[in-house]
């Protein structure tokens, strides 16, 4: 992974002896891209080979608690902190169990994507969104001040916005530039010139539900020689994967939909190979392979290191990825359209309303993936967040909220129970009024991410809520 000078001996023989298990790995990769999504998700890169040569024979890959690797001698722990043979020497680095996680989330994003892709877990989705936007905010030359910008969507989850609008903007002075309406391509174009480094989009959005036309964003990003970056946490790879269509670089915050189970927090950077890019660094990983570059460099450095507990509550939650998405994409389906009826009810948002007016965009990428519409496509879902803005002033809002029985009044999404919040004084609260009113905001809007419940049970809460006003 490094340029190094001659080896002595007593490394080449580790180095030579590594040969074999990348040997046994590439294998297995190329086995486990001919399976199914379903196989990919329970098994990922973890073999029978590699349960029995490695660990004791468990059928489930193990949880690696221990914070460092031991190793034989001087020489293997050279090699090892050289990155010459696989290790992973330190759980700030690296872990057996985070690898496992990386290795599935690889290859469920790149599913049937037509290139390879690596992984990079961290310890939540927005250090996830740290690390992949970071590494392009860097001074191209050294000795001097650069003009630099990048392009985003201002339907964003509010620790994005102010990750974006503060950290970067504010306090490093390196200029943001929102597009108020993603979904119309000549917004971005207006904003990107040759001091522009990535496009960053997230959609499903959170909460609003915007959305954009993945192919031609990307189009538009490489046409600059620029990255685009999607937070398609609410989507997860069951039903959408943006690489699949042009994107270089997906983040999730893996606490969400990914880890349904509400027990652990993660996230995950996932690059296709190699990127566009046109900043300027002397690592080949960089461009060749981001994930790896940013896990082996300034992830090691910075340390926002994923637990391995968190890693393998992930790992389990999600084998059923799929089924479970489909089950709560259909809960939401039918509370967004019986939401829409209520006379209480000005607005629902939810890509899966033929009435919204992202519908037809979304209809194009959000699809159960090996599914089957009886016609050989693939069946539309759209996940299962989703929000209703409640007529009237938002003390109307407040009180419905309050009067919900059995949906959760929690921050949270992604849950396989419903849980619900409002926005406008929780999550979106610190990026102000006026930023909230661009970003479609309203203190009338209750987000809900619908979880596993039976849908009429959720829909008599939501029902006896409204019936408060």
């Amino acid at each position: 992974m490094s340029s190094a000078p001659k080896l002595s001996p007593g490394v080449q023989k580790y180095v030579d002896a590594a040969k074999k298990i990348l040997a046994q790995r590439d294998s297995a990769l190329a086995r486990m891209k001919a399976m199914k999504f379903d196989t990919l998700a329970v098994h990922g890169l973890y073999t029978v080979e590699e349960a029995l040569e490695r660990n004791q024979g468990a059928v489930i890959e193990p949880l690696y608690l221990s914070s460092s690797q031991a190793y034989a001698d001087a020489d293997e722990l050279e090699a090892a902190l050289a990155y010459l043979v696989p290790t992973w020497c330190y759980t700030r680095i690296a872990n057996p169990t985070t690898y496992y996680l990386e290795w599935v989330l690889a290859l469920l994003e790149g599913y049937r994507a037509g290139c390879d892709t690596s992984c990079l877990v961290t310890a939540s989705g927005m250090s996830a969104i740290a690390a992949a936007v970071d590494p392009f905010l860097v001074d191209q030359k050294a000795g001097g001040p650069e003009r630099k910008n990048f392009v985003s969507c201002i339907q964003v989850y509010g620790g994005t916005y102010q990750h974006f609008a503060v950290r970067k903007k504010k306090e490093r002075g390196i200029d943001v530039r929102w597009v108020q309406h993603p979904y119309d391509i000549e917004d971005w174009k207006t904003k990107i010139d040759e001091d522009t480094r990535f496009l960053f989009m997230e959609m499903p959005s959170n909460p609003q539900q915007s959305f954009a036309d993945v192919k031609a964003l990307a189009d538009l990003a490489h046409s600059w020689e620029v990255p685009l970056i999607v937070d398609a946490t609410c989507a997860t790879p069951a039903l959408m994967r943006p690489i699949a269509h042009g994107a270089d670089i997906v983040v999730h915050s893996l606490t969400k939909s990914i880890t349904s189970g509400g027990l652990a927090i993660g996230g995950a950077l996932i690059s296709r190979k190699p990127i566009t890019t046109k900043v300027v660094n002397d690592n080949p990983l960089f461009k060749e392979s981001f994930a790896e570059y940013v896990k082996f460099l300034p992830y090691r450095d910075n340390g926002p290191a994923a637990s391995p507990f968190n890693a393998m509550i992930a790992l389990n939650d999600l084998r059923t990825l799929r089924s479970k998405m489909d089950l709560v994409s259909a809960n939401c389906q039918k509370v967004a359209e019986h939401l829409q009826k209520n006379p209480k009810v000005y607005q629902v948002d939810y890509l899966g309303l033929p009435s919204f007016h992202l519908h037809g965009v979304a209809k194009k990428y959000m699809k159960l993936v090996d599914s089957d519409d009886g016609e050989g496509g693939e069946v539309n879902r759209y996940g299962h967040l989703m929000s209703f803005r409640v007529d009237g002033p938002p003390e109307n809002a407040r009180k419905v909220f309050d009067n919900f029985k059995m949906i959760y009044r929690a921050t949270d999404l992604g849950r396989i129970k419903s849980v619900a919040t409002i926005p406008a004084i929780s999550t979106h609260q610190q990026q102000g009024e006026e930023a909230r009113r661009l970003a479609d905001v309203p203190p009338q809007l209750i987000r809900l991410c619908v979880g596993a419940e039976h849908p009429d049970d959720v829909i008599a809460d939501l029902d006896q809520a409204l019936r408060s006003l």
